[in-house]
């Protein structure tokens, strides 16, 4: 099939103006046709992801991500901590403190208080922090909390956003977020 030229145009002097000059008139269509099948769901079984439980499934997330967070269980004990948590936080490589309580004795962190002199918290001011009063209070919790790395390293201070994890109905563990406060 050869391409369309002028000469193929159709002309129609009769309509033409009445000079006696010549208009050529040109109709173009274009009709675009999808088909489709009807779509039929079809019977499938459970992908093993819906036999993993939810800590597992964000624990798996949290080892991967760039973002400094960590997984902690109801009993307070890590049980995954991103790489970027464990710099900002003064943790030991995150497979060394999986397992360890977050606060306490053979906690893995130390926090300190506000004042000048960087005081230990009382048990009700820890209980207040975000990692914790997630997982008693069952809603999403955000606030300050200032941590004193080992080896008298500088303290840090972070901004600290967690949220329960539940399954089943009753929360099972809670995830929380860091952000270094620089100063």
């Amino acid at each position: 099939m050869r391409p369309l030229e002028s000469r193929d145009l159709a002309v129609r002097p009769e309509s033409g103006p009445p000079d006696g000059t010549q208009i050529r008139e040109v109709r173009v269509a274009h009709v675009e046709l999808s088909l489709s099948g009807a779509f039929v769901p079809q019977a499938r079984t459970p992908v093993e992801s819906e036999f993993v439980s939810n800590i597992d499934r964000w624990a798996a997330t949290v080892w991967q991500a760039v973002e400094p967070c960590l997984v902690l269980d109801v009993s307070s004990t890590i049980v995954a901590v991103s790489p970027s948590a464990s710099d900002l936080l003064g943790l030991a490589k995150g497979a060394e403190v999986v397992g360890r309580p977050l606060l306490g004795g053979d906690g893995a962190l130390r926090l300190i208080d506000f004042t000048a002199g960087g005081g230990d918290l009382s048990e009700q001011e820890i209980e207040k922090i975000p990692p914790l009063l997630a997982l008693t209070s069952e809603r999403l919790a955000r606030g300050l909390m200032r941590i004193q790395p080992p080896k008298g390293k500088r303290h840090v201070t972070v901004d600290a956003i967690a949220t329960p994890i539940s399954e089943t109905g009753r929360v099972v563990a809670s995830l929380t977020f860091f952000s270094a406060i620089r100063y």
